[in-house]
Parts: structure tokens; sequence; C-alpha cells
């Protein structure tokens, strides 16, 4: 019982002190998402030399992309036009943070870490994207046509807002949910199962404790932001800030899957490029920070403790307000996605082609946000002859709407950009 109660307690103490940070990054996302299109950030990493490298480690960083949509968007990109080394750059700078992990970096971690953080993220960003251009110069690829459906923004300030917080609060809450419940539920756990110092007695905290660090975090996933609570208990536990770091650059940056795509689609040398980008810049940013910057700057029981809970960046009304606010958005976003399943799966479906015009149902693989979802549709949608698309996220099921369109060639274009078609 006592368990239960500790678990309990950290869990609502770790919610309070990131919803408000939370609340102001997903604000700032909405900003981004008006500001930074689709098309915008695809002209500016067109060409295969130093500054549209130097353009998609940039643009990568404040970016709200986790590594599940940052994947489909940058293949995406690459296949419009984009070059194999800003689409690498773009790559490795996105998904290790982003406008609402730094500000969540910054109420559990403290102000150096949330500096440092996107300044390695755009660092090792450029150097992927150089040594991929080094080591795999750019050959003729066939660029596929766009269609600029899906950037469309409304028209008037209104309207803008309205779509900023769309946007905000239900696309990009949505995605980020799950990961972000898993890491406040592990945070919680390893709070009050773990013992204090355990990590500084049975990992070194030197150079071989975080290559250990790095192994486990490569082919595992944990988004940007639900990494934080986790670094930061874990940190309390005893882990140097320099291991806690490259969790915090490979657990977002690296898994299975994304390795398995890049080199499937960009090729073995581009994910030499990626990888040794990642891990260089992880092991070298560690012992920087544990080696030679002050100690005093990565005390974590300064900025996140839970000795006494009396850490008082915010006053209490705001951070329980943040805190009920987030869980009602969170809730809200899984009845929106149980509505569209049920909407989806109450329409009546018809391959016939004996009206004008017809619905097909495909299925469609891979899709874990909604990034992809967008991905998917406007990939759809640039096929003549299709005038709608409702994809569920759920169930992967995506009908599509309109006439005389060729099946064969949607089919083939959400492959290319990494998905597949799941055979009913």
């Amino acid at each position: 019982m006592d368990y239960i109660k500790g678990f309990a307690t950290e869990l609502l103490f770790i919610l309070t002190e990131m919803a408000p940070y939370l609340m102001l990054g997903f604000i700032f996302a909405g900003l981004l998402h008006l500001l930074f299109p689709k098309k915008r950030v695809r002209r500016y990493m067109g060409q295969n030399n130093f500054k549209s490298i130097f353009n998609a480690a940039l643009l990568g960083v404040p970016l709200p992309l986790c590594s599940c949509g940052v994947i489909p968007t940058a293949i995406s990109f690459y296949k419009h036009g984009a070059s194999k080394a800003s689409t690498v750059s773009f790559l490795i700078s996105t998904p290790q943070t982003g406008v609402d992990s730094i500000f969540v970096t910054y109420s559990m971690l403290g102000l150096p870490f949330a500096i440092i953080r996107p300044i390695v993220a755009f660092v090792t960003g450029l150097l992927g994207g150089l040594v991929t251009k080094k080591i795999d110069p750019e050959k003729a690829a066939t660029v596929l046509q766009n269609n600029e459906n899906g950037d469309e923004l409304p028209k008037g300030f209104f309207p803008r807002v309205k779509e900023m917080f769309r946007y905000s609060f239900i696309d990009f809450l949505q995605d980020i949910s799950n990961w972000l419940i898993i890491g406040l539920l592990i945070a919680a756990l390893i709070s009050v199962l773990v013992p204090d110092d355990f990590f500084a007695d049975k990992i070194p905290n030197d150079f071989f404790g975080m290559l250990l660090i790095l192994i486990i975090s490569i082919p595992v996933y944990i988004c940007a932001t639900a990494s934080v609570p986790v670094a930061a208990v874990l940190m309390l536990k005893g882990l140097s800030p320099g291991a806690a770091l490259v969790l915090l650059m490979a657990g977002p940056a690296t898994n299975a899957a994304t390795i398995t795509m890049i080199a499937k689609v960009l090729g073995k040398k581009s994910l030499i490029g990626y990888l040794g980008a990642i891990i260089t810049g992880a092991l070298l940013s560690g012992l920087i920070i544990d080696y030679f910057l002050p100690a005093e700057w990565f005390r974590v029981s300064e900025h996140f403790s839970h000795m006494g809970h009396d850490h008082q960046m915010l006053p209490d009304w705001l951070k329980t307000g943040s805190a009920i606010m987030l869980t009602l958005l969170i809730i809200n976003g899984y009845i929106q996605k149980y509505l569209n399943t049920k909407k989806m799966s109450s329409q009546n479906i018809s391959s016939s082609g004996f009206s004008p015009e017809k619905i097909i149902t495909i299925r469609v693989g891979g899709m874990t946000c909604n990034h992809c979802k967008e991905n998917v549709e406007n990939s759809i949608r640039s096929v003549q002859g299709v005038d709608d698309v409702d994809v569920d996220l759920t169930t992967g099921k995506v009908n599509i709407t309109g006439d005389f369109f060729d099946l064969a060639k949607i089919k083939s274009g959400i492959e290319s950009i990494g998905y597949k078609i799941v055979k009913e």
C-alpha cells in the first residue's frame, strides 16, 4: 500500500511540474505549425550544399516532431526534392528536441540543460548532414509531383488562431499522449522502486557508463518530451548528467524502426552518417558535461526535487490547473480517436464502379501519429481523380473517394514514403 501511495504521489507531482510548461510548449508548437508549413520547410532543404544542411538542422530543432512523425515527414521531403544530406540532418536534429520538450527540460532539469540540448541537436544534425554529403554523394532521383493541399492554412486571423489551437491540443497532443503517459509512469515507478544512488553504485559514471546507456537507448524509443522526467528521476538516483544527456539524445533520435527505414529509403551510407553523428555527438557531449562544465549546473535537486516537494517555480494554482486541463485534453484526444473510428466503421463502403463517384477502402500499416496521417493523405490526394481521403489511425483504414483514380498509383505513392499496404 505504501508503494501505491508513493507511486500516486510521485506521478501527481511530476505531472503538475510538467503541465504548465507542456501547455506553453503546445501553444508554441501551434505557432510553428502556422509559420513553417511543410512546403516552406521543403524549400530550405532542396539543395545538396552546406546551406541546405544548415537550414535542415536549424529548422528541425524547434519543430515538434518525434521520431514516429519525423521519419515519414523527412522521407516525404526527400521524395519531393530534398537532398539526402539535408534529409539526414533533419532526421537527426528534429526528434532530439522540440519547443515543447525545451520548456519541459527547463522545468525539470534547469536552464543549462535546456540550452545545451537544442545546441547539441543542431550540431549533431549539421555533422550528420555533412558526413552524409561526403560519403553518399547525391545521385539523380525522380522527384515526385507534390500536392500542396495539406499545407494550405485558413485565411484570416481568427481561423488561423483556431487552426493553431486545433493543431496544438488535438493533433500534436494526440501524437505524444501515449508516450507522455508511458514516460510519466516509468518516471514515477523508478522514483518509488529504485533505491537512491542506485546508478552511482551499479553503473560507472564514466565513458563506459555512457556507452552502456547509449547501447540501451539506440534500439528503443521514447519521445523527446517523455524522456525528460525519466532522465530527471534517473539523475536523482545517481546517473551522471552526461549519461542522462546520452539518453535524451539517443532515446528520441534512434530506434529499430527508424534505422530500418533509413537504410531502406536513403541507403546504408546515409544510415552510417546518421548513426555516426548521433553516437559521436552523444558521447562527446556527455563527456563535455561530466568533465568540463560546472557540476552545479546539473544538480537536479535544485530544479526537480521530491525531497519535500518544496521547489516553487510557479504558483500551485497554475500548476494544478494546468495538470487538470492537460488531463482533460488527453482524455478528449482519446475520445476523438474513438469517435473517428466509429464513424469510419459505420460508413457504407463500396468498391463498385457503377456510380460516377466511388469509395474504396484500403489499409495502411506503419501510421503512428497525425503527421503520418497527413503524409498519407497528401500522397493520396496528389493522385488525379481523388476527391477526398479519410484516414483512421487506430485501425489503419483509409477511405478514398473519387472518380477514375489509379489505385496502383496510390499504393505505390504510399509505399514510396515508407508505409505499407496491409492486405485484407
